[in-house]
């Protein structure tokens, strides 16, 4: 956990130009492609609001209480958000309060999993 937290910081150092290089090298190494998942991300046309929530690929982990176990919660949204210990008390205390925002599916469950499992609970937007 500590290392993600580590590497994120790191990555929030770099110009734009260094982001646009890993991207790249990253694109070469994986065989993937940023742009393409972004392409198929982008809503069709004429689609009713049904199927355009569907594809929604972007959410706000939103905490909307610690059910009854504050500190575990706290430690816990510490660990998610790289807060300090003032930070993340403040963030608990003021459900609804969102944890992170515009998180891919996969995180923003991930991040909901590990909430939950402290005794806190979670929405996603």
């Amino acid at each position: 956990m500590a290392d993600i937290a580590k590497l994120v910081e790191e990555l929030s150092k770099l110009t734009v130009m260094e982001a646009a290089e890993l991207a790249k090298a990253l694109e070469e190494e994986w065989g993937v492609s940023a742009a393409a998942a972004v392409a198929v991300a982008a809503p069709a046309g004429g689609g009713d609001a049904g199927a355009a929530a569907e594809e929604k690929d972007e959410f706000d982990v939103i905490l909307t209480g610690d059910g009854g176990k504050k500190i575990q919660v706290i430690k816990e949204v510490r660990a998610i958000t790289g807060l300090g210990l003032t930070e993340a008390k403040a963030l608990v205390e003021s459900t609804p309060k969102a944890v992170k925002e515009g998180v891919n599916k996969a995180e923003a469950e991930e991040i909901k999993g590990k909430i939950e499992a402290a005794g806190g609970t979670v929405e996603l937007k």
